[in-house]
């Protein structure tokens, strides 16, 4: 078991402060954070700390190369986990060696740890997958650059495809491949909840209740309100977790005047959305009212008490929207403008409003303080709902990602119910002219995912033939198998049957 390792840290320029500090410490804050911004040491970036607490500055350069410059601050932060987990291991169990003198030899004995020793983590061929690319992205750029003398990571070509499939067209310059990737590495099975299995885990895990429907005595979630609005959007919109953490009050549609049902829609812009896949995301009325009531009332008692106590007031930088109808938000003192939809998940985090209390945040989520919700803390909560649940003797888990699938696959099967008896009603003229309107069902999730490709999207067609075979499973007999005395009264076989 390795105990000592590499830390991932995220670069934090504009961070509140709890009280007013002495002069001194606001000049050297002033200029670190001057520094950081010279250094394009924006919001989120990570860095690694050795377990000695040293800064690696050739190494930290990777994450501000241009390899990693255009990827979304969780990939970052991701390839970051990847390379830390390797870094940790040559320190801990190959005599604290460094980077620069890994060896294959090294990287053998870390898939050998990885994968197979009875002792170690066993990560499945598709996660062993992700943290190898990782490296590898790492040592090729290491090496481009001279910062080190021999690539870990062996290497073997890549398998030739046939012209113009996949991404073979951007293959003509590289050609290698890590040679130590799994087999059987590819992509896991989707894992999703059906609707009454999502409702039993929001009602135990994150509402509190008991299996039988009742509150429990011992729960105190002051909070489930809002982490069961959280939740209820993101099954039902299919957003993914940075996506959904970064909405602020401005992306939250009016209720509308039309009663009932329905949906409303706001834009999510290319700054918040991964891969730039800006899109409409449709928001059901139900879900929408939860938003809302969640916003006037337990929102606005954190602000409130945040701004008695002047925390807002204390935020360096700080990007404030003075008029709720204009699209802009102004630093104090430089009076640079920016547009809200130019603003990146990090920046929204310190996007403040000018209100009729004074100053608040922008943000929708907000926690107990009054400052906006991290990833972190979201990835938390669905933990501890987990943990109410494995209490509850209740075998379902759940993470972020998995309403996402959740939604896909629920909405998919819809659809292509809807579609299916649609079409069986028209003449072949008509289905050619409706598919022409309407589209393919998996064409239109792709975009309410904000996929580039329907490939992609194609991964829960698996999750829909698992789905129809349990429901044919479903309509077979449970006794079919019992086998019956044909001497017993009434069980004689009808004449001519020998089947």
């Amino acid at each position: 078991m390795i105990t000592e390792t590499w830390r991932v840290v995220l670069t934090r320029t504009d961070l509140p402060t709890t009280t007013s500090p002495p002069p001194f410490e606001l000049d050297q804050r002033e200029q670190r954070v001057d520094w950081m911004r010279r250094e394009r040491l924006i919001d989120g970036v990570p860095y690694l700390l050795s377990p000695a607490f040293q800064n690696d500055v050739e190494l930290n350069e990777f994450f501000r190369s241009t390899e990693m410059t255009q990827r979304a601050p969780l990939t970052k932060q991701g390839y970051a986990r990847d390379l830390a987990a390797f870094l940790s291991f040559l320190w801990a169990a190959r005599d604290r060696r460094s980077w620069r003198d890994a060896t294959e030899a090294d990287h053998l004995a870390y898939l050998s740890w990885r994968r197979q020793d009875p002792a170690g983590p066993r990560v499945s061929g598709g996660t062993w997958n992700r943290e190898v690319a990782a490296v590898n992205q790492f040592y090729r750029w290491a090496l481009r650059l001279g910062h080190g003398q021999v690539h870990p990571i062996p290497q073997a070509s890549r398998r030739p495809l046939p012209a113009g499939v996949g991404w073979a067209r951007r293959r003509t310059l590289d050609e290698q491949r890590p040679a130590t990737y799994a087999s059987d590495g590819g992509r896991d099975r989707v894992q999703w909840l059906p609707p009454a299995a999502y409702r039993t885990w929001r009602e135990v895990g994150v509402r509190g209740y008991s299996p039988d429907g009742l509150p429990r005595p011992t729960f105190r979630g002051r909070w489930a309100a809002r982490n069961s609005a959280f939740c209820d959007l993101m099954i039902r919109t299919g957003l993914r977790l940075q996506e959904q953490a970064a909405l602020t009050v401005f992306d939250l549609p009016d209720r509308g005047t039309g009663a009932g049902g329905g949906y409303r829609r706001f834009w999510l812009p290319e700054a918040v959305a991964k891969g730039s896949s800006a899109r409409w995301v449709c928001i059901p009325a139900r879900v929408l009212a939860d938003l809302h009531a969640y916003a006037q009332l337990d929102r606005a008692a954190v602000v409130a008490e945040a701004q008695a106590d002047g925390r807002y007031r204390r935020l360096r930088h700080p990007l404030v929207v003075t008029e709720h109808g204009r699209r802009a938000a102004t630093q104090p003192g430089t009076g640079r403008t920016v547009d809200l939809a130019r603003l990146g998940p990090g920046e929204r985090l310190r996007l403040l409003v000018e209100g009729p209390g004074g100053l608040e945040p922008a943000a929708l989520w907000l926690g107990e303080y009054g400052w906006p919700i991290t990833t972190s803390r979201w990835k938390n909560v669905f933990a501890e709902a987990n943990g109410r649940c494995a209490s509850a003797q209740i075998a379902l888990r759940c993470h972020p990602h998995m309403l996402r699938h959740s939604f896909a696959v629920i909405t998919l099967e819809q659809l292509q119910r809807g579609h299916l008896a649609a079409l069986g009603e028209l003449t072949a003229q008509q289905r050619t002219h409706y598919t022409r309107i309407f589209g393919d069902p998996l064409d239109w999730v792709r975009r309410r995912l904000g996929h580039r490709s329907v490939v992609t999207t194609q991964i829960y067609l698996h999750a829909l033939a698992e789905l129809e075979m349990d429901t044919r499973t479903a309509l077979v007999p449970d006794d079919w198998e019992i086998p019956h005395d044909p001497t017993a009264p009434g069980e004689a076989p009808a004449e001519g049957t020998g089947r």
